[in-house]
């Protein structure tokens, strides 16, 4: 009870401090990869105060959310859910997602995960306040059992009760240790945003990223982790176009040392900034 009492304290700080959403990506981020979250992993305590954490902060953003149970080896998944309709004239909505688990509590150790995936989800959230009242539909998602073959996301797509013209997925998007140029750290990498490249760099414009295209121009590693390892895979197998946009793998994916500390929050920021300018104007 302690524990779960010093999370939700955390959640009434960032509800009352009434600080711009960006500036909230860092608090996201911090509370998310905690130790009280025990790593985030799937079907653990964790992972249930995670979601509880994720429930609040949708509402605290005026959105709200729902939950989308189910069931893997491990356990009950939980999808989190808050749906934005700005545009009653329109039946198309865009996803905008994120998967919140992680490696979880191992060998008495704590796996952060601040890069993968707490600043994807820390994005999702500060995306869901900006866009709010954009005049357009979302679908924002917190997706559980990404490491579960991405049985959150298998379970969105074969229940998905939206009409969507687009995916949108955030998945470890707060690194500079692995910029495809060593000179520009100040980078993202848009898998599928080729053909969206025109209104990217427009969206662009005053913030100044070096945006790539391919991951680390490798035609297979691309195909790799855009077609399959990452959760839009399963809605690009229903033809549902998407965008995954993500800062790399690094050495720190998936260890003990991927906390807080190997997060650029000035670049994290920029990067937000660039994805909310780009779904805005869409």
């Amino acid at each position: 009870m302690k524990r779960i009492c010093k999370i939700l304290l955390l959640a009434a700080v960032l509800l009352a401090s009434g600080v711009p959403a960006q500036a909230g990506i860092r608090d996201d981020v911090l509370c998310l990869a905690d130790s009280l979250m025990e790593g985030r992993g799937h079907a653990s305590r964790g992972s249930v105060e995670a979601s509880a954490y994720l429930l609040r902060r949708f509402r605290q953003i005026g959105l709200e959310p729902q939950i989308q149970f189910f069931r893997t080896d491990k356990g009950v998944g939980r999808n989190i859910i808050a749906v934005s309709r700005g545009d009653a004239r329109s039946r198309q909505y865009t996803l905008v997602c994120a998967h919140y688990d992680g490696i979880g509590f191992i060998g008495g150790r704590v796996y952060p995960g601040a890069d993968s995936n707490a600043s994807g989800v820390a994005v999702l959230l500060y995306l869901a306040e900006a866009l709010k009242d954009s005049g357009r539909n979302f679908v924002f998602v917190a997706l559980d059992a990404h490491s579960e073959g991405l049985a959150g996301a298998e379970t969105l797509a074969s229940d998905c009760r939206w009409n969507l013209s687009m995916v949108v997925n955030l998945d470890t998007i707060g690194s500079v240790l692995a910029p495809p140029n060593k000179y520009r750290p100040d980078f993202l990498i848009a898998l599928g945003g080729k053909t969206h490249e025109k209104a990217l760099e427009k969206a662009n414009e005053g913030i100044g990223l070096r945006l790539y295209y391919d991951y680390y121009k490798s035609k297979s590693f691309t195909e790799y982790f855009y077609t399959r390892i990452s959760d839009q895979a399963p809605f690009l197998r229903k033809k549902v176009p998407a965008v995954m946009f993500t800062s790399g793998i690094t050495m720190n994916t998936n260890k003990l040392t991927d906390d807080a500390d190997g997060i650029d929050f000035e670049i994290l920021g920029k990067r937000a900034e660039l994805i909310r300018n780009w779904l805005q104007a869409r």
